[in-house]
């Protein structure tokens, strides 16, 4: 699990508001001379529409974005078909994030220069720094054919596949059927990958990547984008929806590393007019879980193989809620992990006495204030709570998760051909048990940074 932890001493709180009242009084002075709003440039270049069509807030969608994203990205009239765009199209869009940000994080296990052990540290660090680059494409390859590929790199520039997905829509002209295979991400509504907080702690969904001290599945971490098939489907309105998909329990590795390791999931919601005061609400629940190895054989000391399957489930319910300017995203789980992958046991060795599934439980309730569509205000808690460790006798709070994150975007401008925003952040999370003394590991970040695309 990705945590990285913080504790503020007074004079740093002190800077800390020194730092964010200098922000918010920059920000509003320079809101009050802006007046354009757009959208995001591949699909808005093409239909011609503004921002605000698809996003409630760049990059998360909103009713019509989500229905235009589950028609397979068409509108479904003629312009769906590149055959009627301009030759000189070409949906693709790149990301990236230049900012500056404070880590800190308050116990660290530290050695001097010599090498001896020098104790324990608080470390913390600042400076302008760089995201890594995002290059989105997709569309239509013909009506009913879709695609989307997203190479992705770290700030060092080394890249990888992060989506690559083809799908075939309307199969026999039913909505109710549509089939994707590829690498992508899982159909979750409350999306990890249109978050709209970016920071080192604050960018993830910490319940989607959860994984209990001392437990080893690496491969239930339904926030990654998946390798595997995915059948789909919804009502004309898109208020009705399902998926099912087929996975390989691989975490989205590529290269077959574990052998006959398929996990499954599965998500249905309903949406409703909540009336005048709201919009178009959504609940909904999932279901993620399967079987995945753990050991692996071996080659010259190098793991080539995953064997010793054994079981894994996430389940849970999520709810989108509106009431005019301000919008909730609910999201709970109850997790299990096999006691082998909770004790960090092979499949082939004895379990150690008085072994058993870790269970846990999580929510986070995250909202956003629309001001304005230049001007979004963002506040998530996320709380983790085990109910069994691995272990009898062990702390039953070992692992626990409180997370907090604020933050606000402002859109200067936003149109067809390119986005930008001033994106300012800070986040905090705190772990029970898990610092090097046996306390709380505890980590902050606070960060202002340039968002754009073109």
């Amino acid at each position: 699990m990705r945590l990285r932890f913080a504790v503020a001493s007074s004079r740093k709180r002190a800077l800390l508001s020194g730092f964010l009242l200098s922000t918010f009084t920059l920000f509003f002075f320079l809101v009050a001379s802006s007046t354009e709003s757009g959208a995001i440039p591949a699909f808005a270049r093409k239909y011609g529409l503004p921002c605000s069509a698809c996003h409630e807030a760049w990059p998360m969608l909103n009713v019509f974005g989500q229905t235009f994203k589950d028609n397979g990205y068409q509108l479904m009239n003629d312009r769906d078909s590149p055959i009627w765009q301009n030759p000189s199209y070409w949906p693709a869009t790149f990301r990236i994030t230049p900012h500056w940000h404070r880590e800190s994080v308050n116990t660290v296990s530290v050695d001097t220069p010599a090498g001896a052990n020098a104790g324990l540290s608080r470390i913390s660090s600042n400076g302008f720094d760089l995201t890594g680059l995002d290059f989105h494409t997709g569309g239509t390859l013909y009506q009913n054919i879709s695609f989307y590929v997203l190479p992705s790199s770290d700030a060092t520039g080394a890249f990888h596949f992060e989506t690559v997905m083809a799908r075939i829509d309307n199969i026999a002209k039913s909505s109710w059927l549509n089939l994707k295979l590829g690498k992508y991400e899982l159909d979750n509504i409350i999306s990890e990958k249109r978050i709209l907080t970016i920071s080192n702690n604050g960018g993830v969904y910490h319940l989607y990547h959860f994984i209990p001290p001392g437990d080893s599945n690496i491969w239930g971490q339904m926030g990654d984008n998946q390798l595997g098939m995915e059948l789909m489907g919804h009502s004309v309105n898109d208020r009705t929806r399902y998926s099912v998909s087929l996975l390989s329990s691989n975490d989205g590795t590529v290269g077959l590393p574990n052998r006959n390791a398929y996990s499954g999931f599965v998500t249905a919601s309903q949406a409703f007019d909540a009336g005048y005061q709201g919009g178009v609400d959504r609940i909904g629940a999932y279901y993620f879980g399967g079987v995945a190895p753990t050991t692996a054989i071996m080659s010259g000391g190098a793991p080539i193989l995953g064997v010793g399957n054994k079981g894994f489930n996430r389940e849970g319910v999520f709810g989108l809620l509106y009431v005019k300017k301000l919008d909730f995203q609910i999201f709970y789980q109850h997790g299990s992990d096999s006691a082998f992958f909770g004790t960090s046991t092979p499949s082939n060795a004895p379990l150690p006495a008085g072994a058993r599934s870790p269970i846990w439980n999580g929510v986070f309730v995250e909202t956003h204030y629309v001001w304005n569509p230049q001007l979004l205000f963002i506040q998530r808690s996320e709380f983790i709570r085990m109910s069994q460790q691995a272990m009898a006798g062990t702390d039953p709070r070992l692992g626990d998760v409180d997370a907090f994150t604020f933050g606000y975007r402002w859109y200067p401008i936003m149109f067809s051909r390119a986005g930008f925003a001033w994106h300012n952040e800070y986040s905090v999370i705190r772990q029970h048990g898990t610092a090097p003394t046996g306390g709380n590991l505890a980590s902050s970040s606070l960060m202002a940074g340039f968002d754009f695309d073109f």
